[in-house]
């Protein structure tokens, strides 16, 4: 079977892995992207490509989706190759080569390695309710594909990051009747955006219920209601979508098994430019961890950035890489 050869190989792409392309292509680095989805721009694509984001430099706000179009356009001119649809599966060093291995054969040789893979494999965090599979597909979601689903609807979110306080505040305008339950009364998003959603609510735009859960699903053929426990004691919401949005729970899969330093279920790095314990091999944005780790989006940027520093040394036998500035030169002359 044929081998396919580049500079740097990535695990993962999703926004970092696309940015670390544009990254390494200033460095005339050429680049191999990896992903188990079918499509480039991880979570974004996958989960919510119709989110808001509101912390990408010089975007007040920008839709997921968006960003990922943005950003292949961006990578454009340094041509790089995907593999999509496979999972990375095995990898060795030969020499002074990784050589990666997909679930389906595909084999990618490779200078260096980059693993942007996001939360690994994931799969959301669902409420401990014992009739909820019954309502999957019919009333329950645990991700926004389409905002015009809920249009004219009656939904119930649960929750307190920042999936759920962005939907929230994304979605007031698009539903009929809107209902926020949080078992807290603090979350845990931005602020600002909290404070937008507790606006909304005094507005009467929403409906806010704090320190309460819900505890049973109703309905014959789809959702109908929902029992929420209060403080004050039971009570029941008509609805029909129901959104509880816990976060996903990560899997690393076949990358706990490579011999690398874990802290559950994230890879450790060197934050001078995010290598691991293996020599060559570099992990950026979710999936790695280090102190005072935020995982952001923009942050993942930096990583990338930084760590293409060091993999141009490896690639050129050490030679240290010119810096130059896109703003002078232009990506043209790079």
């Amino acid at each position: 079977m044929e081998i396919k050869q580049t500079d740097l190989l990535i695990i993962g792409a999703g926004p970092c892995g696309l940015f670390t392309v544009f990254e390494a292509g200033l460095l005339k680095l050429k680049c191999h992207l990896v992903d188990y989805l079918p499509l480039p721009g991880g979570q974004l694509t996958e989960i919510y490509p119709k989110k808001p984001i509101y912390d990408i430099p010089g975007y007040p706000s920008v839709i997921a989706g968006q960003l990922v179009e943005n950003l292949m356009e961006q990578i454009k001119p340094f041509s790089p190759e995907f593999t999509l649809g496979e999972r990375a599966e095995s990898l060795e060093k030969v020499d002074n080569d990784f050589i990666l291995t997909t679930h389906l054969g595909t084999k990618i040789k490779a200078k260096a390695v980059c693993i942007a893979g996001g939360l690994g494999c994931f799969e959301p965090r669902k409420p401990p309710l014992p009739e909820i599979g019954n309502f999957e597909d019919k009333g329950v979601d645990y991700i926004v594909k389409d905002p015009e689903k809920y249009r004219g609807k009656k939904l119930v979110i649960a929750g307190g990051g920042d999936s759920a306080i962005d939907w929230t505040y994304f979605l007031a305008d698009i539903c009929e009747e809107l209902t926020l339950i949080h078992r807290r009364t603090e979350f845990r998003a931005a602020l600002e955006m909290v404070e937008k959603v507790v606006h909304l609510a005094e507005q009467k735009k929403i409906k806010l219920i704090t320190e309460s859960e819900v505890t049973k699903l109703e309905g014959r053929h789809s959702l109908e209601s929902l029992t929420v426990h209060t403080p004050e004691g039971d009570q029941t919401i008509s609805a029909n979508y129901f959104l509880p949005l816990f976060g996903l729970s990560p899997k690393l899969g076949p990358i706990a098994d490579w011999g690398l330093n874990l802290d559950k279920n994230a890879i450790t790095v060197d934050t001078l430019d995010y290598s691991t314990n293996i020599e060559g091999i570099f992990a950026i944005g979710d999936i790695n961890t280090y102190p005072g780790k935020l995982k952001l989006i923009l942050c993942g940027f930096h990583e990338a950035t930084l760590m293409v520093q060091s993999v141009f040394k490896i690639v050129n036998n050490g030679k240290k890489p010119s810096f130059k500035y896109t703003t002078v030169t232009g990506i043209q002359n790079i």
